[in-house]
């Protein structure tokens, strides 16, 4: 535990931040700002597939953590609890997942723009279904799945959507997600 690490009472760390509640915000601020990073590192790759199995796979890595931690988002399980007194967690971890989201639709509408996959391509649908798809993993992880059957979710995922991306005309079409 963090307060027999620092040798310090439970009653001094809260104390540093002011109350059991607002450390608990500062460690779902720092936790959200993780995924932020997940997020802004994934746009910047070449491709949307590579986009996207970025995104899933460092998330899982991160949901599983370390074999002492936790399991799962914490970001869900609070926005689950929402026992906050200082953070309106469900609100703040929202406007966070929104921010990500945006971030991953704008890369899909680039995607659509630079012709890297079919003009038809619903930008708005393809980022709500990675979205689920994120969202489902982390609630697998906090039910204690392993990292492997995890990883190996994602990985179907993303060859999905390779093939959906990298489709032949057969269908009279260049592709299609």
């Amino acid at each position: 535990m963090l307060t027999n690490e620092l040798m310090i009472s439970s009653s001094s760390l809260y104390a540093a931040f002011g109350s059991k509640a607002s450390l608990f915000d500062a460690a779902v601020r720092t936790h959200i700002r993780r995924y932020a990073l997940i997020y802004e590192r994934a746009v910047q790759e070449e491709n949307l597939g590579d986009v996207i199995r970025r995104l899933l796979i460092d998330s899982v890595v991160e949901f599983t953590g370390m074999e002492d931690e936790d399991a799962g988002c914490l970001t869900n399980s609070a926005a689950m609890a929402d026992t906050s007194d200082t953070l309106n967690v469900r609100a703040f971890v929202g406007e966070s997942q929104q921010k990500d989201e945006a971030l991953l639709r704008a890369r899909i509408e680039r995607a659509v723009m630079d012709g890297e996959v079919p003009d038809y391509t619903d930008a708005v649908a393809l980022s709500d279904l990675v979205q689920s798809l994120w969202h489902g993993l982390s609630v697998r992880a906090n039910l204690g799945v392993e990292r492997s059957e995890l990883l190996g979710t994602a990985e179907l995922a993303c060859g999905v959507f390779e093939r959906a991306f990298s489709a032949t005309e057969s269908d009279g079409r260049s592709g299609g997600a």
